[in-house]
């Protein structure tokens, strides 16, 4: 383990909290995997003269983000099919190819071209969903990238799971055996209301209180989900929630996109968590998340990039940048998502979600040294009149040189460090032409 003190010496640093704070010269100092402190650049030499010096001219430091809902495999499937209306994307192309490919080989693949990407774009941690989390989690835990994997549980047989009893025994595995990995925990993944029947939902309830995690569900993404649960369930999804224990501050509600008044107020007074996907929602014209309805309320609201096949980036910047225009779209307030609150829901309120805001998601003593740097004296960033609007509504992810996971540089001067990029490319390769004859084969077969 590296050991060192390294002092980084950007021309300005958000920590993120106190909420909208910009320190300028101010030196973050790494001592290992944790930050020992944020001072003036005047007093380094003085408080830690025996620092490794790293000027960062031109750029700014910040937490690094926090994709709060990702399914990273399916980076395979980034433009497999594209404008399409949700049930044709998903039956005609992408069901199909997982059936034909998903398992272990698949997802290593998959999730490592994920990371680089993430990586590379400023990501530091993700929240995965999808098949073989314990290959999700090997991959994330060789590249050195922090990652909160989902216990899948789905009503139906998957190349991961046959029956409901394999799904948690499978999923236990995982979790037990992550125990002791400082970099990688896990969550309940659920799929959806109505893929999960309620004698699933009940033991995801008793034992995600005994392990401590929390329950990360694809919830009211569409309008139709509404009805299947009236015809199946006799209630509103939220109502079915409610009556099993599970619409509580552990939930990890992803989309959220048909939410009445009367259901926000619900989600405010139960604690649970809001995992937004901008581009995707309308990408499938799925709807919108009333999030600045939702933020008045005190509602926890993070920013996620769903799967590269429904976004199709993996673009943490791109994601906030929407979120915070949709917002003021939404809600007719040019006031509502203000750049220092989209910047958090990428940060600290991911963090919190994920039970991980004692480690991460802020630049404060202590923490984990999850950090970014980031070039803003290129010229589309320029002039910086308020550095927190500029990565917000001007930065792009190629701005992003440096990263650190738990303080060992995994992007440095953009070039990745732990991941052989030709490698990834080769893959990507071999899996496209794969998919590409699955897919030809399966609509040939769809051709009366």
């Amino acid at each position: 383990m590296d050991t060192r003190v390294v002092a980084l010496l950007p021309d300005w640093i958000v920590p993120i909290h106190p909420r909208g704070e910009v320190l300028k010269h101010h030196a973050l100092v790494l001592h290992g995997e944790t930050i020992s402190a944020v001072l003036p650049q005047e007093k380094l030499a003085e408080t830690f003269p025996e620092a490794e010096r790293k000027p960062l001219p031109g750029r700014v430091l910040l937490p690094g983000l926090i994709n709060a809902h990702a399914h990273s495999a399916m980076a395979l499937l980034r433009g497999l099919a594209d404008d399409l209306p949700l049930m044709r994307w998903l039956e005609d192309h992408i069901w199909p190819a997982e059936q034909a490919c998903v398992g272990p080989d698949y997802v290593r693949a998959g999730t490592e071209l994920a990371i680089a990407e993430m990586l590379l774009g400023g990501t530091t941690c993700f929240n995965d969903n999808y098949f073989f989390p314990d290959v999700a989690a090997g991959t994330a835990i060789r590249a050195g990238m922090r990652a909160v994997v989902g216990l899948p549980i789905i009503g139906m047989p998957t190349a991961w799971a046959t029956t409901e009893d394999e799904y948690f025994s499978r999923g236990l595995g995982v979790h037990q055996d992550l125990l002791s990995e400082p970099l990688v925990t896990t969550a309940f993944a659920p799929h959806a209301p109505y893929t999960v029947g309620d004698s699933a939902f009940r033991r995801i309830r008793e034992l995600a209180e005994e392990l401590d995690i929390p329950v990360h569900l694809h919830l009211l993404e569409t309008a139709e989900e509404i009805d299947t649960s009236h015809q199946q369930h006799r209630c509103h999804p939220i109502d079915r929630l409610d009556r099993l224990d599970l619409f509580n501050d552990r939930l990890l509600a992803v989309h959220m996109t048909q939410l009445e008044p009367r259901d926000m107020d619900r989600a405010a007074r139960a604690g649970i968590h809001v995992l937004h996907c901008p581009a995707s929602n309308l990408k499938l014209a799925s709807g919108m998340c009333p999030v600045a309805a939702l933020v008045e309320r005190g509602v926890n609201v993070c920013i996620g990039t769903d799967g590269a096949a429904s976004n199709n980036t993996l673009d943490m910047f791109a994601e906030m940048r929407l979120a915070a225009l949709l917002a003021k779209g939404l809600s007719g307030n040019p006031e509502a998502v203000p750049a220092e609150d989209a910047l958090a829901m990428a940060t600290l309120n991911a963090a919190r979600a994920l039970g991980l805001d004692e480690q991460i998601g802020s630049l404060e003593a202590g923490k984990q040294a999850d950090v970014i740097a980031v070039e803003l004296d290129r010229i589309e960033t320029l002039p910086v009149h308020h550095v927190i609007s500029q990565l917000v509504y001007a930065t792009g992810r190629h701005q992003v040189t440096d990263v650190w996971v738990a303080g060992q540089p995994l992007v440095s001067d953009g070039q990745l460090q732990t991941l052989d990029a030709a490698r990834i490319r080769a893959d990507a390769s071999a899996w496209q032409r794969r998919l590409e004859t699955i897919d030809r084969q399966h609509a040939n077969k769809s051709v009366p």
